[in-house]
């Protein structure tokens, strides 16, 4: 048996058990803050056939009856990195959404931002073996996709059918039910660092709290920050955190590859805590009320306080022009942004029908940077906030939670993923798969 395939299925096992009961935690892991929401549900999953093989397979009406963010510690590049201070920032917002939800969760879905994301495109192809194509046929197509080597320490973390084709038709979302003779698809496999997922998972156990899903932080990010049309037409969502800036590229409502840039708002702020000579706590509060990337006439008049308690009385009050801040900033924008534009390329962004472009996150959120964007990405960049979901407070429907409601709408209208097929025995693609899937087996 599969292990990757196994562990995947129980997580999904869990998430419906936790969902009857009708409550589950969702847990954005960032490296600036730790956002925890409550979700309660109004009653069992109901099957949604429209869609079928595709977004929103299953779908659950929910509400945020708990919501708590916390300043992220022991978090690097969207990875836990000290595993103490990690776990302490955890039960920290867990504990304080729980208080405010009056409920308690033993169940999270959560995300992860770094974990040196790679997309990988599969192609299957099968005859079939009765003229309408069966639950059994989809399974087997999936089955028959050439898995990559995707390396020792490598897990795969979505594998999603994007495409199918039923002899010259192409662009079905659904199969089942149609009759051909040749079924095959296409889809887009993305696999992640293993030690990472192992030590949130690790983390996240001592924290008493079982996993009952995972999902890419850019791809929760698209979800919640792209609207209908986008998903569809093509469009790519950039999340800038504080130490990662994912990109996933959407078309047909499926995701078709994710990145990410091992550069956020952290290293703005620590550019402006350098070139300032003052702490992280003091840049962060000139970044956020002062910051911008377009220098004009009059910011070389406005000045800033940089105020500090070093007991220097000639530095504690210095000013700094706003001309000065951005000179800091813009060149680490610039960076981060041409680092995107070069993922885009890699990705073929430029052959999608539409280019849209949106930028969510908290790092996003700098006067000006749309604009900068678009003449770097050379797109339509629009700045893009979460969609709202019923229950969610004021307080957590900026950019800066968008991977925290897409995990919600991940948790209530899963995709349909390999594992959620019932994949033939003798078929299983586990030659390729078994280095990759060593902590699943260990873990589960």
């Amino acid at each position: 048996m599969n292990g990757l395939y196994q562990a995947q299925r129980a997580m999904r096992a869990m998430r419906k058990a936790a969902m009857q009961r009708g409550v589950i935690a969702i847990l954005d892991v960032g490296t600036s803050k730790i956002a925890c929401l409550v979700l309660r549900f109004d009653g069992p999953e109901r099957s949604q056939t429209s869609d079928g093989v595709g977004p929103m397979a299953g779908q659950s009406a929910f509400r945020v009856i708990g919501a708590a963010t916390t300043r992220s510690r022991g978090v690097r590049f969207g990875e836990v990195e000290t595993m103490a201070e990690t776990e302490r920032a955890i039960r920290t917002a867990v504990q304080a959404a729980q208080k405010m939800a009056n409920v308690r969760v033993d169940h999270v879905i959560a995300s992860i931002a770094g974990a040196r994301p790679r997309s990988y495109g599969l192609a299957g192809e099968i005859k079939l073996q009765e003229a309408q194509v069966a639950e059994a046929d989809v399974a087997r197509v999936l089955a028959a996709c050439d898995l990559p080597d995707i390396g020792d320490a490598r897990e795969v973390l979505h594998a999603h059918p994007v495409n199918f084709s039923l002899d010259h038709r192409t662009g079905l979302g659904d199969p089942r039910g149609h009759v051909g003779t040749r079924l095959a698809v296409d889809m887009h496999l993305l696999a992640v660092d293993a030690d990472a997922i192992e030590n949130l998972t690790f983390c996240l156990r001592r924290c008493d709290l079982e996993l009952a899903g995972i999902a890419s932080a850019a791809y929760a990010a698209g979800i919640a920050a792209l609207v209908e049309d986008e998903q569809e037409l093509g469009a790519a969502c950039i999340d800038m955190g504080g130490g990662i800036s994912g990109v996933s590229v959407f078309i047909k409502k499926h995701m078709i590859f994710a990145d990410a840039v091992r550069m956020g708002g952290d290293h703005i702020t620590s550019d402006i805590s350098k070139g300032l000579q003052v702490p992280m706590a003091v840049a962060e509060r000139i970044k956020t009320f002062h910051g911008g990337v377009h220098a004009t006439g009059m910011d070389d008049r406005e000045m800033i306080d940089v105020g500090g308690d070093s007991g220097d009385w000639e530095k504690d009050r210095r000013k700094v022009s706003r001309a000065e801040l951005i000179g800091i900033i813009r060149p680490r924008v610039e960076e981060i942004l041409e680092e995107l534009r070069a993922l885009l390329d890699a990705a073929g962004f430029d052959s999608l029908p539409s280019q849209q472009i949106v930028l969510t996150g908290g790092a996003s959120q700098i006067p000006g940077l749309d604009g900068l964007a678009a003449r770097i990405l050379g797109h339509a960049v629009r700045l893009g906030r979460p969609l709202r979901v019923q229950g969610l407070p004021q307080a957590a429907t900026g950019a800066g939670f968008a991977s925290a409601v897409g995990l919600a709408l991940f948790a209530a209208h899963p995709q349909d993923e390999w594992w959620d097929f019932e994949l033939p025995a003798e078929r299983y693609p586990a030659r390729s798969l078994k280095r990759a899937v060593r902590w699943f087996r260990d873990n589960w």
